[in-house]
């Protein structure tokens, strides 16, 4: 897939200084404007999220992809097949720095998810057990520790058919042995 799939403006325009949420990297050549709240917030600790942040962890706001726009510079795309569902996921950053700002998925084609750290207010994603969710945390560090209340999932929080799986809820904050 490829950034030309989203719609795109070489000057960033009122909507997007204004957006509900925008962002961008770190040379500014490449924006973007989720125009609109996120759908849920997913915070992952697979390999893959850990490789491509540098982190324990990847905190991931995810929208509907039909109304995001990137401005500016269009991102590069880098694809790679996901070890956790065995398909595509689509990587776009920015050409000139490289800064990694979303994922597009096979998977789940009408969703696009961001970098939170790409955000220009990252404090502003609202992360509630009502608002977000734990994925992967069965390959999470050891010590690592899941805050009570929210959903959290070994693995993925559906099947690669959409069906949803039965989440784990503590009732309290709960340390990962590993």
């Amino acid at each position: 897939m490829s950034s030309s799939q989203f719609e795109h403006s070489h000057a960033p325009s009122d909507e997007a200084k204004h957006g509900t949420h925008v962002g961008g990297c770190l040379c500014g050549q490449t924006r973007y404007n989720t125009k609109q709240d996120p759908l849920w917030v997913t915070i992952c600790y697979c390999r893959f999220c850990q490789q491509a942040t540098g982190s324990d962890r990847m905190i991931e706001p995810i929208y509907d992809r039909a109304p995001f726009v990137f401005v500016g510079q269009a991102p590069k795309v880098f694809e790679l097949t996901s070890q956790g569902s065995g398909k595509a996921v689509q990587v776009h950053f920015c050409a000139q720095c490289g800064t990694k700002l979303a994922l597009t998925f096979e998977r789940w084609p009408d969703r696009i998810g961001l970098y939170s750290g790409t955000l220009d207010d990252p404090a502003a994603l609202v992360v509630t057990p009502e608002t977000a969710k734990h994925i992967f945390t069965s390959e999470a560090r050891p010590g690592t520790i899941l805050p009570a209340e929210f959903k959290t999932f070994d693995r993925h929080a559906s099947e690669n058919d959409g069906s949803p799986i039965e989440p784990k809820i503590f009732d309290m904050p709960f340390a990962l042995n590993g």
